[in-house]
Order: structure tokens, then sequence, then C-alpha cells
């Protein structure tokens, strides 16, 4: 069963060689095969989600597609912990549809290939905690979801210190490299 509360934390991945080396050498196994994903985040026009740091999205992993609500995170100095509720939709199309009739618009839309690694022995449905390692338009990033104890031990056996915790959402980090280069902001896509 998933936590109510999802836990979790990024870092920047520099050698995706390396640390697929050190996955096998940790005994973590894919539990998900690498798999496109597209996003599409909606919300109103006085982005009131946004402002109350809130999301709504829709994505679409080949042919399943699953709407996710994710509440403003809770107060934390090292992780992001916010609420998390998701199920999986018949017709994403009629969907957003429906978002849209309701003064949802979509506002940012992102991309990414995630492979997804959990302890040998459980299955995709009780993965939690898990390892989701994603390639985007901006670089390549290891996801962990779990409990706070579980996130630091794992990060240690990896070589991430907290100083390397990343909390930021993807639309926060895509601003960010966007900034940085110098190039205008828009969608995170291939």
């Amino acid at each position: 069963m998933k936590l109510p509360y999802e836990v979790e934390v990024k870092f920047k991945v520099l050698d995706p060689r390396a640390l697929k080396r050190r996955l096998k050498d940790l005994g973590l196994v894919v539990v998900e095969r690498r798999h496109f994903e597209a996003n599409v985040v909606f919300d109103f026009r006085d982005l009131r989600l946004r402002k109350a740091c809130s999301l709504l999205r829709l994505r679409t992993e080949g042919r399943r597609q699953i709407v996710t609500f994710k509440g403003a995170p809770r107060a934390s100095a090292s992780y992001k912990v916010r609420r998390e509720i998701e199920t999986e939709v018949e017709d994403g199309g009629a969907l957003q549809n429906i978002f849209e009739a309701l003064g949802l618009d979509p506002v940012f839309r992102y991309e990414k290939y995630r492979t997804a690694y959990a302890e040998a022995g459980r299955g995709k449905k009780a993965a939690i905690p898990e390892l989701l390692y994603d390639e985007t338009p901006i670089g390549n990033y290891v996801e962990l979801e779990g409990s706070e104890r579980w996130i630091d031990h794992l990060a240690r056996q990896l070589g991430y210190q907290r100083k390397d915790y990343i909390t930021a959402s993807y639309a926060a980090l895509h601003q960010d490299y966007c900034r940085q280069k110098g190039i205008p902001t828009g969608d995170m896509v291939f």
C-alpha cells in the first residue's frame, strides 16, 4: 500500500554508468523497465494551485493514464513530504476536457524516461521504498521515495550527502536550467 504522504528527494546524476553499477552492487533490481512518460500539469488561470504549492497532473505511460494530486509540502529541512493521491483513469482525453470545462488549463508539460528499481524480492506493487532513475531534457536524476531513514541510508550508499538533496520539482529545476542557460522557459520536452 502506498504511503498517504510521499517522502522523496532527488539527486543529480553525473555518471549514469557508475550509478547503474552501484545499484547492481547494492542489490537493487529493475521493477519497471525504462519507459517514456508524458506529463501535463493543470492549473486555474490565476495559478491558485501553484500558489498553494499543489499540483494536478495527468501522466501518460504507454497506454496507462494516471491522474495525480499533490498537496502542499509539509515543513521539512531535507525532504519533500506531501500528500499524494493518484489513480489510473480510463480516458485521459475525456478527463482533460473535464478539467478544462472546470476552468483548469495545461500550464506545463514535461517528459522523461523512467526506470524504477527496488530491493531484490520486492514486486512493483510493494516497491515503496523505491529508487526512480529519470532521464530528462535537463539531465538525469535519481528520485528516492520511502521513509526518511531509508532515503538517508541509500543516499549514503550511493555516495550522496544531505547537501546533495534536491526537493525542487521538475518545473522548478527546468526554470533554473533555462535561467542558467539564458534560454526561454517553456515546456520541458525532448
